[in-house]
Parts: C-alpha cells; structure tokens; sequence
C-alpha cells in the first residue's frame, strides 16, 4: 500500500472500510441498532490515531479491525446474551398468555441485506448467507466475545492466524485455541439448514404469496400446507413462540387480532426473506405493526420472527410508511 502521500491519503481507504466493518460489528454485537454508533466510533477512533499507522506491521484492514473489536467488546463487556424466543425457553402452545416484554437488548436484531451485503456479486451473497442468518447470529451469541471475534474473523471473514492474533493482542497460539473453543461450542448450537433465498425463484415467490394469502384469509388447511411440520414462529420482544406448523395454524385462525391486517413483501434481511405487516389505524390506514423475517427449508417456511414495533424502520427494508388501501 502507498502511503507516501500521508495520513491524508488513508482516509479513502479507511472510509472504503466502513461497508466490512458495518458486517463485522453487527455479527459481533448481534444488534443492527448499535452498529452505526459502533462503525461511527470505530472510524473516529482510526482517524484519531492515524498518524500512528505503520503498514510495515499490519494491513489497514487488519489495524481497523483491530480498533472495531475494541469498540465492540467495551459495548458487550455487561451485555445479556441476545437471543431469539426458541433460545430462551419452551413453545407455548396451547397457552394465549404472551406474557411480558423482555427488553430490546435480550433480542437479536434484523439487519437489512442492503446494509449488510450492497452491490456484491451473487457468489459472493451465497456464500455469505449461511453467516447472516439470525439463526448464526443468534448461535454466535453463545461464545464468550473474545471467541466471537476471533471465529468471525477466522472463518467467516478469512483472516489468517497472524491476522486474527494481530486484531486479538494476542499470539498466534492463544488465538488459534480460542479459535478451537468457539467453534467446538458453535457446533453444538449449529443452526437448522435453510434454503438460500433466490430473489428471481418462481417457486419461493409461490411460496411467500400463499403464505400471505393463508395468512390474510386465516386459511388453516393452507398454512399447514406452505409450512414446514417443525416451522417455528415468535415474536420479540415476547417469550411466547410456536413449534409446529398445526399450533401456528391455529394461532392465526383463532384470533381475530390480525383480522384487517396486510402483508407487503420487503428487501431481503440476513439474507432471508421479509414481510411487512400493517394494521389499520383508528381512521383505518394501513400503518407499520411488525416486520417478518422468513427462512425456507425444501419449498416449506420453517421459520417466521416477528419484530413487534418496528415500524420506524420500515424504509430500511424498502417497506412503505403506510397503506392507503385496505382491500
């Protein structure tokens, strides 16, 4: 790299940053609400101490890095394990108790593909799906954060050993044990396989369009049909979730909650697909309720997370503020 031109000619490259870093924090913090303040701090931090570079020890990659992790471990050093309902205790069928909200920071949260992955080629979004699923984001949770970092950046971001001792402070020995640790306990939390989402597949957009008729008709016969018999379904900020795909059935038709409600299909989030669901308001306006993260297993939904109350970040996911027609 050259860098004859002073710590004025980093600068570019620092900011070119800014998109791998964005995926790196939210893996590592599991929260895409504290990623921007995370990046923000990890860049002023570079800036700061740029003058102190030396790329004769390290790349710039690798330096930035070394600073975000920082930046993150002090955010999660007294964090709660974030999680997703299935995580945190058993299925409440049968029970129409949903209980109290836990609060935000318990939950993992959706980041935006668009944030996440932008202009990258197709191949390169394949093999970055299986690392953005909120079910790998939630099982990184699992590791001590040290062992996080260090498993994200060795196998999911292809640092070599050197790299990751490098971005730890630490030798190559201590990170490549830390490494054998995270992943010997990642495997026992190994997410369920999913289908990767194909934006031009007929049958998966077959898929979504039955399951949101089902779901606007309370059509039981067929949402057992479009999902899969060991489909899980929650809702943060509650406990309350579903195993099965007759308990779901039967959640929607028994409940006249969601009777006007209307799903919109959304930008794809952690690489899975999404559904906007609004709820008419007093003048019956279609307004944002919940944001629906999808994931597919052999032509069925397995998985459905709803995020209650995200309707003021409706715009990140391409959703629109509101509906005007209710048919």
């Amino acid at each position: 790299m050259d860098v004859k031109g002073g710590s004025d000619s980093l600068v570019p490259m620092l900011e070119s940053l800014r998109g791998p870093l964005t995926g790196y924090c939210y893996r590592i913090l599991g929260s895409s609400s504290e990623v921007d303040d995370a990046v923000q701090e990890t860049m002023m931090r570079a800036l700061r101490a740029i003058e102190s570079y030396d790329p004769d020890r390290a790349a710039l990659s690798t330096w930035v890095h070394k600073i975000a992790t920082n930046v993150c471990l002090d955010m999660i050093r007294s964090a709660q394990r974030r999680a997703l309902p299935w995580d945190l205790g058993p299925a409440s069928n049968g029970n129409p108790d949903i209980g109290a909200p836990l609060p935000a920071a318990r939950w993992v949260e959706p980041m935006a593909d668009s944030r996440l992955i932008g202009t990258a080629d197709p191949a390169s979004v394949a093999l970055r799906h299986e690392t953005l699923r909120l079910a790998f984001i939630t099982a990184l949770q699992w590791l001590p954060p040290r062992q996080r970092a260090v498993l994200v950046l060795r196998d999911v971001l292809g640092f070599t050993a050197a790299e990751a001792a490098e971005v730890m402070e630490t030798s190559v020995a201590a990170a490549n044990s830390a490494l054998q640790r995270a992943r010997a306990t990642l495997e026992q939390h190994r997410p369920r396989p999913a289908d990767t989402p194909e934006p031009d597949d007929v049958t998966q957009r077959d898929l979504l369009e039955r399951y949101v008729k089902a779901f606007q008709t309370h059509d039981v016969h067929e949402l057992v049909a479009v999902l899969a018999h060991d489909a899980r379904s929650g809702m943060p900020p509650f406990l309350w979730w579903l195993d099965g795909s007759a308990p779901i059935a039967a959640a929607v038709s028994m409940s006249d909650a969601c009777a006007d409600d209307r799903l919109v299909p959304g930008g794809r989030a952690n690489g899975c697909w999404t559904l906007g669901q609004y709820r008419p308001d007093a003048n019956g306006v279609l307004t944002p309720f919940a944001l629906l993260v999808l994931e597919l297993r052999d032509g069925r939904i397995s998985e459905i997370v709803t995020f209650l109350g995200w309707g003021d970040r409706f715009a990140e996911f391409g959703l629109p503020e509101r509906l005007e027609d209710r048919r």
